[in-house]
């Protein structure tokens, strides 16, 4: 059963999947930082010098709840909070991230196809079953 675990790990498609997670975990971070560091500004900005990443909404206990209290604040309060602005962050880096991996996977594709393309033979004659058949033929007379 160990042998077979080993064979299973060193198949090339659990590693290639291994490197991928790895390498997908790292970039998750780059994502989120390229996400928080550089577009959110520039949307907060435009929007009026705005952090989405800490905007929320009471639901519930906004008598705990005091005007410009933080995310953080709020939740340690005990208010019941609609955090809408990680929302709206979370969703831009997926689409950053869907984005890219989509960019990827097209550049792969297309990739595949041209080594996948049939190379045009030149006709250089007659093949060896007709040349073979010839002979056969011959030494048959």
């Amino acid at each position: 059963m160990l042998s077979e675990f080993k064979d299973f790990i060193a198949k090339g498609n659990v590693m290639e999947l291994a490197v991928a997670v790895i390498i997908a975990g790292a970039f998750a971070v780059i994502v989120a930082s390229l996400t928080d560091d550089m577009i959110m500004p520039i949307v907060g900005m435009i929007f009026g010098d705005v952090d989405f990443s800490s905007k929320y909404t009471v639901l519930s206990g906004a008598e705990l709840v005091e005007p410009g209290m933080s995310l953080e604040a709020a939740r340690e309060a005990g208010a019941n909070v609609l955090a809408w602005g990680s929302f709206v962050t979370s969703i831009i880096n997926f689409l950053i991230l869907a984005f890219i991996i989509f960019m990827l996977v097209r550049y792969a594709t297309k990739l595949q196809e041209r080594m996948e393309e049939p190379k045009e033979e030149e006709e250089a004659g007659p093949s060896e079953i007709d040349l073979l058949t010839e002979i056969r033929d011959a030494l048959k007379k």
